[in-house]
């Protein structure tokens, strides 16, 4: 596929700064397995799954992983906090790698001094601006950031929100992302209350977001394009409610395509139809879905409206197929739809369903 394909005017006005209030109440394109479309409110959600469907969470939260710290020159360098590296021996605080702006005026062993006082340590350099960073002796970077930081909003987010929460899904409990799994972002308490009383069932994984889903493709052939990795986990109890509806023959519903990727990853590895019982299940994953790809776990995806060029963008595309999705991109700027993370919603059903790949494939 050429990265051209990618492409879309997306005006500007239509990039949502701000999410909408109260969140269920922005717009939902709905793209049915027999080609229509529908256009609704998110709120109208559970009369558009069936009892017995799953939905599948991603409960990662946002990190407030941006923190200003102060050289020892007076100098303002600009920290966000990735993930956290690899121990050494030698280490007596906690490593995490972390992105500094500016870069090139710093160097090994260099101490840098936060708000709050407290003091890292660059240990190497990693490229691309990115470091090896040790935090103070006993005390907690996750901590740091939670007292200090400010949410690493996308670039296209001009204005820093008023209620930083606004960025995180009410469901989050799992610190460890750089960015928020957006399509949750539209649900609400009352919301999830309804979708559990018409029968809808709800599983909560991990995949902690990085960077790297910022970054745009370079590559004119996308396939060659060198996914990042992102780790996840998913409990036994979780594990259980997506198997018992792979058997049952009702639907695995991804909110978003971070939830897609654990799902996708699952089944690659046979974990959705091991007999054995459910065991806790962590580790990272690369799976770079393209259009062409075969899937196996995922029967209706709920996602936003994407960045060109990006690889959530490609994701969706080997969802809905690329010419649909294209249509209804087109269709959604005519009628006003808000792009991107704080923007409007589809749900997609394929117009091949997923069961009757599963039933080809046992």
């Amino acid at each position: 596929m050429r990265l051209e394909e990618l492409d879309f005017d997306i005006p500007e006005a239509l990039i949502a700064q701000s999410p909408m209030e109260p969140r269920d109440s922005c717009r939902l394109m709905h793209l049915l397995a027999d080609g229509g479309c529908h256009h609704a409110v998110f709120s109208d959600l559970p009369g558009r799954l069936t009892a017995g469907d799953t939905l599948v969470f991603n409960d990662s939260r946002v990190l407030p992983a941006r923190l200003r710290a102060q050289k020892t020159t007076g100098g303002v360098v600009e920290l966000l906090l990735l993930r956290p590296a690899d121990g050494e021996n030698a280490a007596e605080g906690e490593l995490w790698e972390a992105l500094a702006r500016p870069s090139h005026r710093l160097h090994p062993g260099e101490r840098l001094t936060l708000s709050g006082g407290e003091q890292l340590t660059l240990w190497g350099l990693l490229g691309e601006g990115r470091w090896v960073v040790e935090g103070p002796p006993g005390r907690s970077l996750v901590a740091i950031m939670e007292a200090e930081g400010r949410l690493p909003l996308p670039p296209y987010i001009k204005t820093y929100p008023k209620e930083p929460f606004s960025y995180q899904t009410v469901y989050a409990s799992v610190p460890g992302s750089s960015a928020a799994p957006t399509a949750g972002l539209h649900f609400t308490p009352g919301l999830l209350e309804r979708l559990d009383r018409g029968g809808v069932n709800s599983a909560y994984v991990t995949l902690h977001v990085g960077l790297d889903t910022f970054q745009p493709i370079r590559e004119q052939v996308v396939e060659q394009h060198r996914i990042h990795r992102e780790t996840y986990s998913v409990s036994p109890e979780a594990l259980r409610t997506i198997r018992a509806t792979v058997v049952s023959g009702s639907r695995l519903v991804a909110v978003g395509t971070t939830a897609c990727r654990v799902l996708e990853t699952l089944a690659r590895d046979g974990l959705l139809d091991d007999a054995r019982p459910p065991v806790p299940v962590c580790g990272s994953t690369d799976i770079f879905i393209t259009p062409g790809y075969r899937f196996q776990a995922v029967d209706v995806l709920l996602t936003n409206l994407h960045l060109p060029r990006s690889t959530v963008l490609l994701m969706t595309m080997a969802f809905a197929g690329v010419d649909r999705l294209r249509l209804a991109y087109a269709e959604a700027i005519q009628r006003g739809y808000r792009f991107f993370s704080f923007g409007d919603a589809m749900l997609i059903e394929p117009l091949v369903p997923r069961t009757s790949s599963r039933q080809e494939g046992m």
